[in-house]
């Protein structure tokens, strides 16, 4: 059983939803079933690291993003954010679920590696949200 995902795998695997992530932003009925559907699965998800924290602010980027309320990132930016909530969602992960604690490893690293890349449209939509009377609760 594997228990540890490496940065090329994590890197891999948010890629291989680019695709995906693409075809989900032209869609407004599967982007909302999508963002539930995480909403969902992050209230079963215990904390794994302090990563897992900032999955709220992805979510809520995306909806506002969507409801064109926020379009000041990029697109590649949106894509690799819209990507790393299908790999948190999708039922077939480098390591399933299922397996305590080790089943969300994979996620989270998912995660990390989008929250790298993205870190500073993640500040700037904060900042935004903020200023903006968006705050909600994470």
């Amino acid at each position: 059983m594997k228990k540890s995902i490496t940065t090329e795998e994590a890197k891999k695997a948010l890629e291989g939803g680019f695709e995906e992530a693409r075809e989900t932003l032209k869609d407004k009925n599967k982007m909302e079933a999508l963002l539930q559907k995480a909403e969902a699965k992050l209230k079963e998800v215990p904390r794994v690291g302090n990563i897992l924290a900032y999955f709220p602010t992805f979510v809520s980027l995306v909806r506002s993003y969507v409801a064109k309320e926020y379009t000041d990132i990029s697109v590649s930016s949106i894509v690799a954010v819209v990507s790393a909530v299908i790999y948190v969602c999708s039922p077939i992960d480098l390591i399933p679920d299922i397996i305590p604690v080790f089943g969300y490893l994979d996620d989270a690293a998912v995660l990390a590696i989008c929250f790298a890349w993205v870190k500073t449209d993640i500040d700037a939509y904060k900042k935004w949200r903020e200023e903006n009377g968006k705050v909600i609760e994470e």
